[in-house]
Protein backbone atom coordinates (compact mmCIF):
# COMPACT_ATOMS: atom_id res chain seq x y z
CA UNK A 1 0.00 0.00 0.00
CA UNK A 2 2.62 2.32 0.82
CA UNK A 3 4.26 1.76 -2.32
CA UNK A 4 0.84 2.91 -4.24
CA UNK A 5 0.79 6.04 -2.44
CA UNK A 6 4.17 6.88 -3.23
CA UNK A 7 3.96 5.99 -6.59
CA UNK A 8 0.41 7.99 -6.85
CA UNK A 9 2.34 10.77 -5.41
CA UNK A 10 5.56 11.14 -8.29
CA UNK A 11 3.07 11.02 -10.95
CA UNK A 12 1.06 13.72 -9.62
CA UNK A 13 4.74 15.47 -8.68
CA UNK A 14 6.09 14.95 -12.15
CA UNK A 15 2.86 16.48 -13.82
CA UNK A 16 2.50 19.00 -12.08
CA UNK A 17 6.45 20.21 -11.93
CA UNK A 18 5.99 19.77 -15.99
CA UNK A 19 3.34 21.77 -16.34
CA UNK A 20 5.40 24.44 -14.77
CA UNK A 21 8.54 23.82 -16.36
CA UNK A 22 6.60 23.56 -19.98
CA UNK A 23 3.55 25.86 -19.40
CA UNK A 24 3.40 28.17 -17.04
CA UNK A 25 7.27 29.75 -16.79
CA UNK A 26 7.46 30.45 -20.21
CA UNK A 27 4.36 32.18 -20.64
CA UNK A 28 5.51 34.04 -17.35
CA UNK A 29 8.69 34.72 -18.98
CA UNK A 30 7.57 35.29 -22.73
CA UNK A 31 7.38 38.91 -24.33
CA UNK A 32 3.90 40.13 -23.77
CA UNK A 33 4.70 42.16 -27.13
CA UNK A 34 5.42 39.40 -29.32
CA UNK A 35 2.03 37.47 -28.12
CA UNK A 36 -0.25 40.64 -29.36
CA UNK A 37 -1.98 39.93 -33.07
CA UNK A 38 -1.69 42.61 -35.11
CA UNK A 39 -4.10 43.74 -37.37
CA UNK A 40 -3.65 43.23 -41.07
CA UNK A 41 -5.51 44.72 -44.20
CA UNK A 42 -7.28 42.05 -46.33
CA UNK A 43 -5.60 42.88 -49.72
CA UNK A 44 -2.43 42.02 -47.54
CA UNK A 45 -4.10 38.87 -46.23
CA UNK A 46 -4.96 37.87 -49.19
CA UNK A 47 -2.25 38.13 -50.77
CA UNK A 48 -0.22 36.14 -48.21
CA UNK A 49 -2.72 32.89 -48.89
CA UNK A 50 -1.87 34.01 -52.75
CA UNK A 51 1.45 33.55 -51.95
CA UNK A 52 1.45 29.97 -50.13
CA UNK A 53 -1.55 28.57 -52.32
CA UNK A 54 0.89 29.80 -55.44
CA UNK A 55 3.74 27.41 -53.58
CA UNK A 56 6.55 30.40 -53.39
CA UNK A 57 7.45 29.54 -50.47
CA UNK A 58 8.85 26.29 -51.53
CA UNK A 59 11.60 28.44 -53.76
CA UNK A 60 12.20 31.22 -51.03
CA UNK A 61 12.27 31.89 -47.66
CA UNK A 62 11.55 34.86 -45.44
CA UNK A 63 13.72 34.81 -42.56
CA UNK A 64 17.34 37.03 -42.97
CA UNK A 65 19.63 35.06 -40.88
CA UNK A 66 22.20 37.56 -38.66
CA UNK A 67 25.43 38.91 -39.60
CA UNK A 68 27.93 35.97 -39.02
CA UNK A 69 25.56 33.27 -40.49
CA UNK A 70 25.86 33.16 -43.55
CA UNK A 71 26.31 35.82 -46.61
CA UNK A 72 22.29 37.46 -46.08
CA UNK A 73 23.96 40.84 -44.85
CA UNK A 74 26.28 41.05 -47.18
CA UNK A 75 23.85 40.29 -50.42
CA UNK A 76 21.21 42.91 -48.83
CA UNK A 77 18.77 41.26 -47.81
CA UNK A 78 18.43 43.83 -44.34
CA UNK A 79 18.67 42.99 -40.55
CA UNK A 80 18.22 39.55 -38.93
CA UNK A 81 14.73 38.63 -38.83
CA UNK A 82 13.00 38.82 -35.20
CA UNK A 83 9.85 36.84 -34.16
CA UNK A 84 7.59 39.78 -33.79
CA UNK A 85 8.62 40.12 -37.83
CA UNK A 86 6.01 37.43 -38.12
CA UNK A 87 3.46 38.72 -36.23
CA UNK A 88 -0.85 38.58 -37.79
CA UNK A 89 -0.57 36.07 -40.75
CA UNK A 90 -0.68 32.30 -40.43
CA UNK A 91 0.99 30.01 -41.67
CA UNK A 92 4.07 31.45 -41.19
CA UNK A 93 6.05 31.19 -44.14
CA UNK A 94 9.65 31.06 -43.49
CA UNK A 95 10.56 28.72 -46.01
CA UNK A 96 12.96 25.61 -46.61
CA UNK A 97 15.55 26.61 -49.39
CA UNK A 98 16.61 29.54 -51.23
CA UNK A 99 15.95 28.72 -55.09
CA UNK A 100 15.30 32.37 -55.15
CA UNK A 101 16.49 35.38 -53.16
CA UNK A 102 14.73 35.43 -49.47
CA UNK A 103 12.08 37.74 -49.42
CA UNK A 104 11.48 39.28 -45.84
CA UNK A 105 12.43 42.74 -46.91
CA UNK A 106 11.65 42.49 -50.83
CA UNK A 107 8.84 45.65 -50.19
CA UNK A 108 11.83 47.49 -49.42
CA UNK A 109 14.65 46.22 -52.02
CA UNK A 110 11.93 46.46 -54.72
CA UNK A 111 9.33 49.14 -53.94
CA UNK A 112 8.12 49.34 -57.56
CA UNK A 113 4.45 47.93 -57.97
CA UNK A 114 4.97 47.55 -61.56
CA UNK A 115 8.44 45.67 -61.47
CA UNK A 116 6.76 43.44 -59.26
CA UNK A 117 3.86 42.79 -61.80
CA UNK A 118 6.40 42.07 -64.69
CA UNK A 119 8.69 39.89 -62.56
CA UNK A 120 5.47 37.98 -61.71
CA UNK A 121 4.26 37.94 -65.84
CA UNK A 122 7.69 37.36 -66.74
CA UNK A 123 10.18 37.31 -64.88
CA UNK A 124 12.92 36.57 -67.09
CA UNK A 125 12.46 40.08 -68.40
CA UNK A 126 13.41 42.00 -65.36
CA UNK A 127 15.69 39.22 -63.75
CA UNK A 128 17.97 37.99 -66.65
CA UNK A 129 18.83 34.24 -65.95
CA UNK A 130 15.62 33.79 -63.73
CA UNK A 131 15.04 30.16 -63.32
CA UNK A 132 11.43 31.38 -61.50
CA UNK A 133 8.24 30.31 -63.88
CA UNK A 134 5.79 32.61 -64.99
CA UNK A 135 2.62 33.23 -63.27
CA UNK A 136 0.57 33.91 -66.75
CA UNK A 137 -3.11 33.29 -65.02
CA UNK A 138 -2.80 36.08 -62.37
CA UNK A 139 -3.53 38.41 -65.57
CA UNK A 140 -5.71 38.70 -67.59
CA UNK A 141 -4.25 39.54 -71.98
CA UNK A 142 -7.08 41.49 -73.54
CA UNK A 143 -7.07 43.27 -76.96
CA UNK A 144 -5.38 47.02 -76.90
CA UNK A 145 -8.43 48.58 -77.86
CA UNK A 146 -10.38 46.85 -75.03
CA UNK A 147 -12.05 49.13 -72.67
CA UNK A 148 -10.56 48.74 -68.67
CA UNK A 149 -10.03 50.96 -65.70
CA UNK A 150 -7.15 48.87 -64.62
CA UNK A 151 -3.96 49.99 -65.88
CA UNK A 152 -1.85 47.36 -68.07
CA UNK A 153 1.87 46.29 -67.45
CA UNK A 154 4.48 47.57 -69.42
CA UNK A 155 6.47 44.57 -70.95
CA UNK A 156 9.77 44.89 -72.48
CA UNK A 157 9.99 44.20 -76.19
CA UNK A 158 10.27 40.90 -76.68
CA UNK A 159 7.95 39.86 -73.70
CA UNK A 160 5.01 42.48 -75.19
CA UNK A 161 2.04 40.77 -77.16
CA UNK A 162 1.31 42.14 -80.31
CA UNK A 163 -1.90 44.18 -80.30
CA UNK A 164 -2.89 43.18 -76.72
CA UNK A 165 -1.86 44.46 -73.47
CA UNK A 166 -1.65 42.70 -70.26
CA UNK A 167 -3.54 43.51 -67.24
CA UNK A 168 -3.06 42.19 -63.43
CA UNK A 169 -5.88 40.26 -62.02
CA UNK A 170 -7.24 41.37 -58.51
CA UNK A 171 -4.90 38.26 -57.45
CA UNK A 172 -1.98 39.52 -58.67
CA UNK A 173 -2.80 43.16 -57.20
CA UNK A 174 -3.22 41.13 -53.82
CA UNK A 175 -0.04 39.21 -54.38
CA UNK A 176 1.98 41.96 -54.89
CA UNK A 177 0.49 44.27 -52.03
CA UNK A 178 1.67 41.35 -49.66
CA UNK A 179 5.26 41.63 -51.23
CA UNK A 180 5.33 45.29 -50.70
CA UNK A 181 4.21 44.76 -47.37
CA UNK A 182 7.74 42.74 -46.66
CA UNK A 183 9.75 45.10 -44.88
CA UNK A 184 11.63 44.16 -41.68
CA UNK A 185 12.93 47.52 -41.32
CA UNK A 186 13.24 48.75 -37.98
CA UNK A 187 14.65 51.92 -36.17
CA UNK A 188 18.01 52.40 -34.90
CA UNK A 189 18.09 52.39 -31.14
Amino acid sequence: MGNNILLIFGAVALFISSMLGLVYIPQMLADKEVNQVEYVAPNIENGHKIYVREGCVYCHTQQVRPKGFGADFERGWGEASLPEDYKGLTPHVLGTMRTGPDLANIGKRQPSRDWHYTHLYAPESVSPGSIMPPFPWLFEVVDEDEATSRKPINLPGEYAKEGKKVIPTEEAEHLVDYLLSLDQEREKE
